[in-house]
């Protein structure tokens, strides 16, 4: 049996998405939290896929518009 697994580069860290938004370690918590940014957590490391994050990027352009 196989599985499906994805490319690490698809899932960052939380200091990558720190690092890609521009933004400190609890406003990133902050919206993990509030579910503004989906993340998926593996044994105790947090993972945010790369879509989540444009997917962010993209409903915060069109909330200010």
């Amino acid at each position: 049996m196989t599985t499906a697994t994805l490319p690490t580069d698809e899932l960052l860290t939380v200091p990558e998405v720190m690092a890609r938004l521009k933004l400190g370690r609890s406003t990133i918590y902050d919206l993990i939290r509030s579910r503004r940014l989906t993340s998926i957590t593996v044994g105790r490391a947090r993972r945010i896929p790369v879509d989540a994050v444009r997917d962010f990027i993209t409903f915060e352009i069109e909330e200010a518009a």
